[in-house]
């Protein structure tokens, strides 16, 4: 970013806009769980179909299968999951208002401490215990973050089982595509079209990271690689002794 669009965006008119708007959950893992997991499972699949010496209607059937069952298992573990801690949030919240009420003195001393350990002290301490303490939303959520380590930025359950499961579909569905369409060396085509979907994801990733986008999507090409031999040769194995 340039420098005087950097110096615009600190003026005090910018930052109060910016700060007035609260901050939105990010849904990234999501989509690149489900994209990777469903790259892979798919990929998986077909595989090891492929090693076990097996038609294509068998990749189709089992493929298909794994897309619809698999990825709605996963976006109800990560619904589930998310559900658990976003109730978990708000136990512990209802705990510490209790705390509150029930205890306040000792809440301001675990306050003072908390702010002690940051540095402030004195009457600068004394004032900012008195500040925050007079406004209970403002406390409590200080008291999550630094004495439980909650962040308040919380994630929808649904929102996240539903970026799961529609990430796991597309990326998952590029593996089975060249069988589909009947595609003459089908299985070389969908090593090739796997190798870019994880290399995209990989590289995608890498917008929210200090890797380099090529390292990024290498690292995720090797990783769905080395899950995608393991299937394949594990077809291998299971044909030579069935």
């Amino acid at each position: 970013m340039p420098l005087t669009q950097l110096k615009k965006d600190h003026e005090a008119d910018a930052i109060a806009k910016r700060l007035s708007t609260p901050p939105k959950p990010s849904y990234l893992k999501d989509w690149i769980y489900g994209g990777i997991d469903g790259t892979v499972t798919t990929f998986a699949v077909v595989a090891g179909v492929i090693g076990a010496e097996l038609g294509t209607n068998v990749i189709l059937i089992l493929g298909l299968a794994n897309l619809l069952a698999d990825g709605f298992s996963m976006a109800a573990g990560n619904y589930s999951g998310a559900k658990a801690e976003l109730e978990d949030y708000e136990r512990i919240k209802e705990i510490e208002r209790r705390h509150i009420e029930t205890v306040p003195e000792g809440e301001r001393e675990e306050l003072r401490q908390i702010l002690a350990a940051k540095g402030l002290h004195g009457e600068t301490l004394e004032n900012a215990v008195a500040s925050i303490s007079s406004d209970e939303e403002c406390w409590i959520d200080i008291m999550l973050v630094e004495e439980y380590g909650l962040s308040k930025i919380t994630s929808s359950p649904l929102t996240a089982a539903l970026s799961t499961f529609a990430s796991f579909c597309l990326c998952g569905a590029v593996p089975l595509m060249p069988f589909i369409t009947g595609t003459q060396s089908a299985f070389q085509i969908s090593i090739f079209l796997t190798a870019i979907v994880f290399f995209i994801i990989g590289s995608m990733k890498s917008a929210w990271s200090l890797k380099k986008w090529w390292i990024s999507g290498l690292e995720t090409l090797a990783i769905g690689g080395i899950a995608a031999s393991v299937a394949f040769y594990v077809g291998v194995f299971l044909k030579g002794i069935i």
